[in-house]
């Protein structure tokens, strides 16, 4: 694009319409085999969930300075805020603070095809970050917003407070970091973590993981319940880890961001797959620090169904229980594969005795901006599982 174009283009927050059209686009290309009724309810259904209620979800699209409203808009994307953790160094010797802050999780990234290669995707990548990220020098986009893109996009009514955004990348990590908050390439998402730990499922059970231990499956309607506490947790982990990077952050697993997955991956697969329980916990274990569970989504596309494993919390010792109870509902659910993302580092070991095997994953690749002085490459993302992915 000419920079008179791109100074004709915007980025707005979507009609009811668009919205609407963006579904409808992205269902002739995207449906994963659900049909268009299927596919569109889906959507309609997952807007009236706790993470996307009120101004939490947005829909963005690139669309004409002229023509705001257009359903002949060039892209579109979503944004879904949420709330999330900031470790940073201590301030005169002092102990390290820990700041609850706001985030932005980036998905549903969409160009029809006979727009694509025209640059709108990677310039709504662009302006994308002037509606997330406060605008001052502080606390937000450091860079001055350029003047060859005209005036920026209008700010919005529940945007524009992001310490950092993340997005998942399935093609590959460099179109996104070349779409930072300035004409130069570079400066957008940094992928951080794209390792995940795969079992194949035994046909019988190999070993008898439980060794007396008694274990309770979760509900559904219960998930929320484990992740409330999970959250709390997590807050008093990340004060305990070591200081690897210059500022530590995490998203949290309650208030419906958890459970976006469970809730998204079986809608209209049940001539497909059946299963009605994700997530177990070690009986007995609480708030504390024995807290032992595991929760899971199923991917049903590429075929066969992997169980994903979303959150997991567990020590050496008890990981190969947690194990045997995954494997167990995998095998009686028909799913031949388990897969983890990122897994602790504590249990990387006994993983792999418990013939796990690790690989660098090409797809879903995660990958953050900070908004900050500081640079995102200095920004260490912990417990960087796939419970945040949208």
């Amino acid at each position: 694009m000419s920079e008179a174009d791109l100074a004709s283009l915007s980025l707005f927050r979507a009609t009811p319409e668009q919205i609407v059209e963006s579904r409808q686009r992205a269902w002739l290309t995207r449906s994963g085999g659900l049909k268009e009724k299927q596919y569109l309810g889906r959507d309609e259904f997952m807007d009236t969930l706790p993470h996307a209620i009120g101004t939490k979800a947005i829909v963005w699209v690139l669309a004409p300075r002229t023509e705001p409203h257009t359903l002949d808009f060039l892209c579109s994307c979503r944004t879904y805020r949420r709330k999330a953790l900031c470790r940073y160094p201590p301030i005169d010797g002092k102990q390290n603070v820990l700041k609850e802050e706001f985030s932005y999780g980036v998905a549903s990234v969409y160009t029809p095809p006979e727009k694509r290669g025209k640059g709108y995707a990677s310039h709504m990548m662009r302006l994308l970050h002037w509606v997330m990220a406060p605008r001052n020098p502080e606390f937000g986009v450091s860079e001055t917003f350029p003047d060859v893109w005209g005036a920026p996009p209008p700010e919005q009514k529940g945007a524009g407070d992001g310490r950092f955004s993340v997005l998942y990348s399935d093609i590959g990590g460099d179109f996104y970091w070349n779409c930072g908050p300035g004409t130069n390439r570079g400066g957008g998402w940094e992928v951080k973590g794209n390792f995940s730990t795969i079992w194949d499922v035994p046909k019988e059970p190999e070993i008898n993981y439980d060794q007396g231990i008694k274990w309770t499956w979760v509900q559904q309607e219960d998930l929320h319940r484990l992740w409330e506490e999970d959250a709390d947790l997590i807050k008093k982990d990340i004060l305990d880890l070591p200081m690897t990077s210059n500022i530590l952050v995490s998203c949290l697993p309650d208030e419906g961001v958890a459970a976006f997955q469970p809730n998204r991956s079986l809608f209209g697969r049940e001539e497909e797959i059946s299963i009605d329980i994700f997530g177990v916990k070690l009986s007995g274990s609480d708030t504390s620090s024995d807290l032992t569970f595991a929760t899971w989504s199923v991917d049903m596309r590429p075929l066969p169904p992997t169980l994903i494993v979303t959150r997991i919390r567990a020590t050496e010792d008890t990981f190969p229980g947690l194990l045997g109870k995954i494997q167990e509902v995998a095998r009686r659910s028909g799913i031949g594969k388990i897969e983890v993302w990122n897994l602790p580092v504590h249990l990387n070991k006994v993983a792999i005795d418990l013939r796990g095997t690790m690989v660098q994953r090409v797809e879903g690749l995660p990958a953050i901006r900070w908004y900050g002085k500081e640079s995102t490459e200095s920004i260490g993302w912990i417990f960087n599982e796939k419970f945040c992915w949208c």
